[in-house]
Formats: structure tokens, sequence, C-alpha cells
């Protein structure tokens, strides 16, 4: 029985999507259908009823989940041994978290991954840290750098690796959003200025609550996705915004933009952490890069 199969099968019944399951499998859908319809001629049963909405599995199918799992494992566990007796741990692990995660949490967690395990591979994909948990439990990755939302998900496990607090900023450049600035310097007119938001998110909700304790009615000059364009927004300014320090510190575009002070109630700041299915930690690679982010978060102050 073709392993290739084995790994196909599992997608899918991981996802219940094909579209979802063949991006996991870095081919199209049309292969995937394929690829398990010959599976399914081999077995000799059905493993999944389909229709034009959903897929689901069959008896047959969940029975043979265990059976794909174990084999797959079984070979794993063979290959390392034949490849170094020394029991390296091997597999692909896909991560989501966004641009500046990348190059600061997610740095860290794959600098000790190189020293302890060079034989996990690491597919990365960046963008909107509001849909990171999402797209763990769609299944799009594996794990994800996200922000720990108010209420976690129960499928999900969440480490902490690092807290970031929240702050305003507004553009240092002269233009009318920074001479309301300069007019109010003792207590802002938040209400009189145009708002940078988020599209949605954490970062969105911190935004409204900040609000609502203030009396600030928010005016939304434009919702964006992902905190690094609010930062170039502000600095060309086009208005003012709140987004997580990290981010800022980080920017290029730091220089051009100020932090404004808020003399009533400051924005609550967020933890930063790994977020993955518990389910998925049964998998040594995920296991790996799990344990180095405890480690991580066991640093936090």
């Amino acid at each position: 029985m073709d392993h290739k199969h084995l790994n196909y099968f599992l997608a899918l019944a991981k996802t219940l999507h094909f579209a979802r399951a063949s991006e996991l499998c870095h081919i199209s859908a049309p292969t995937l259908s394929r690829n398990i319809k010959q599976l399914e001629d081999e077995v000799g049963v059905a493993l999944f009823v389909r229709d034009n909405r959903s897929v689901k599995l069959t008896k047959e199918g969940e029975s043979f989940i265990d059976y794909a799992t174990s084999t797959l494992a079984n070979w794993q566990r063979f290959k390392a041994n034949v490849k170094d007796p020394t029991q390296h741990i091997y597999g692909n692990v896909s991560i989501y978290c966004s641009v500046t995660a990348s190059y600061s949490f997610l740095h860290q967690i794959l600098e000790q991954l190189r020293a302890q395990h060079q034989h996990i591979e690491i597919t990365l994909n960046t963008g909107d840290p509001a849909l990171a948990i999402n797209r763990v439990l769609d299944a799009h990755e594996s794990m994800a750098i996200a922000a720990r939302p108010s209420k976690l998900p129960a499928q999900i496990a969440f480490v902490n690796i690092g807290h970031s607090p929240l702050v305003l900023i507004g553009p240092k450049i002269q233009c009318p959003i920074s001479e309301k600035i300069t007019k109010n310097t003792d207590q802002i007119e938040w209400s009189e200025l145009e708002f940078i938001v988020p599209e949605q998110g954490f970062s969105r909700q911190r935004l409204e609550q900040w609000w609502r304790k203030n009396n600030v009615h928010g005016k939304i000059y434009a919702q964006v996705a992902g905190h690094e364009a609010m930062v170039s927004m502000v600095s060309l300014g086009l208005g003012v915004a709140m987004v997580p320090k990290i981010v800022l510190d980080n920017s290029p575009l730091q220089d051009k933009v100020q932090i404004l002070t808020c003399n009533d109630h400051q924005p609550e700041g967020f933890d930063i952490g790994l977020a993955v299915l518990k389910k998925e930690l049964n998998d040594p690679a995920i296991s790996a890069l799990w344990n180095i982010a405890q480690t991580l978060g066991a640093n936090v102050i």
C-alpha cells in the first residue's frame, strides 16, 4: 500500500474538505480525489461519503484512521533507524503567523529547532494575525503564533511565549491629524481623530473596549488586515491607530510615528503564544516544537 495514499487519506480525514486537504498535501483537489479513489479500490470499501456539499467518513473510514496512523508512524521509525540509529525526529510542520512574529517569536523557536532537530522541515505561511487560531482549527496549518483570545477553543492547546502591550500611535509629519494632537497635548480629543483599525480579531476587540471605557466615539478612516500596514498608514498622516508594541518596535517606520499618551484607561495588552490542536501533540515533530515553545514560555517574565 502506497504511503502517499495514506498521507492523503489522513489529510482528508482530518479536514473533511477536499480543497483544504489538497492544500495541506500540496496537490490539486482532482489529484487528491483520484488518489483517494485508488486507495478505496485497493482497500475494497468506501472510506468517505461525499456529495456536492460535504465529505464524511464511513464506519470503515473511521476504523482505517488507526491503521493509516500506525503504519506511517512505524514507517517513520524504520526510516529513522536506517538513517541514524540515534533516533532523530523527522517530519514537516506547517506554521502560520504574522510577518512581525516570523522574525521575532518564531525566530527564537526555529533557532533552537535547528540546533536540536535538524531533520524537521518547516512550511511557513504569513498573514493577518486575527486569522491565526482559525487557521489551526480549520487545519490549514499545524501550528500558529497567535494572541491568546479571552476564550480559548476547547480543541486548542496554547503555550505563552511572550507578551505585548498595546500602544496608541499618531503621525509625526505635519498634517491635520498631528495638528489636532498638538492642539490638545494635555488631553487628546480622541473622538475628533480618524482611526486606522484592524478588520477583525483580538486587537479590534481591545480597541472597541478602550473606546467604550473612555467614551470615545471612534471615527474609522480605514479597516486594514495586518498591523504592519496600520503603522504605514499612520506614518502617512491618515489617522491614529492602536497596535501591539512589538509590531512598532520591529517596524522600519517606527521613527515616523509617535506614541500617544492616554491619561484615562490604558489599552490592555495581550499574551502571545503557540497554538496547536491538542490531538496533534502526539506527532513527534509537532511535539518537538511544542517543547521548545514551553521552554521559551518558562522564561517569559
